[in-house]
């Protein structure tokens, strides 16, 4: 710990908890959002709070290369609102719709520097899975971060939320899931990922979290031409410093090696839970 505040505020932490409910902890110049001791939900730099703290957040910015200009952003789970504050500033052209099951984590919106619902965000109360089947919005992009206490909830990540994601998106749209490479269901969640999506999908790790994304395409043409994805993040690097170049080159391997291996060696997708 830097000073005694910081220790103090850890010790805080950790006695905090254990119902289960979200609680804010500042620390080392980072604000968190968790709902246990142990696992950040989300980070937000005390100093830039407009900032992707976290790696995974930034990997789930890489739907830039695919669709560098969405006109309607889409988010199941709020957190710390790192992904809406990022979307609303860095593209100015788009609104952003997210959906959060917990009240409590709404009420939490300002401390994290939230803005208020307007033209460009409107911040719903329920399940996204809801959302997802009863919505008439067809959006370009559905960023899926919707974790608990104990992990991703089984209704966002069964075949039928998949289908229904599918069925929700623009032509051309993207999904962009946020998965626990270290979760024994992965393989099986996403199975029906690349089912729902007739196999136009690709995941990566990030690269200092245990986090794997998976972008998953509607777009026909998917994936684009080899260099389009290192072309795309060399012209977007100036207005979004997070990575995307690595990211690009990481994306771009995976590519290859699905291509090279015939796809995945998973089998094919249980459609129950």
């Amino acid at each position: 710990m830097s000073d005694m505040k910081d220790l103090v505020s850890w010790c805080g932490l950790l006695a905090q908890g254990s119902d289960g409910q979200p609680y804010v902890v500042d620390a080392n110049g980072q604000r968190a959002l968790q709902f246990d001791a142990l696992t950040i939900q989300s980070q937000m730099a005390l100093d830039d709070p407009n900032a992707l703290a976290l790696d995974y957040t930034r990997t789930m910015m890489g739907f830039l290369l695919f669709h560098p200009a969405p006109r309607h952003i889409a988010m199941i789970g709020l957190g710390g609102g790192s992904l809406v504050k990022y979307c609303l500033h860095a593209i100015p052209d788009a609104s952003v719709t997210a959906v959060e099951i917990s009240p409590e984590v709404i009420a939490l919106r300002d401390e994290f520097g939230i803005p208020p619902d307007g033209p460009r965000l409107r911040i719903l109360c329920g399940d996204g899975a809801d959302y997802v089947r009863d919505t008439d919005e067809a959006p370009d992009i559905l960023l899926v971060d919707g974790f608990d206490l104990v992990g991703m909830p089984p209704q966002l990540c069964s075949a039928e939320f998949y289908d229904y994601c599918y069925e929700m998106l623009a032509d051309g749209g993207m999904m962009v899931v946020n998965l626990w490479s270290g979760d024994s269901r992965y393989g099986v969640y996403a199975s029906r990922i690349r089912d729902s999506f007739r196999d136009r999908f690709v995941s990566v790790r990030s690269e200092e979290d245990t986090n794997r994304i998976l972008f998953a395409s509607k777009d026909r043409h998917f994936p684009p031409r080899r260099t389009q994805l290192l072309e795309r993040a060399r012209a977007l690097d100036d207005g979004h410093p997070i990575g995307l170049p690595s990211l690009a080159q990481r994306i771009q391997h995976r590519l290859d090696r699905r291509r090279a291996f015939g796809g995945d060696n998973w089998p094919a997708a249980n459609r129950g839970r």
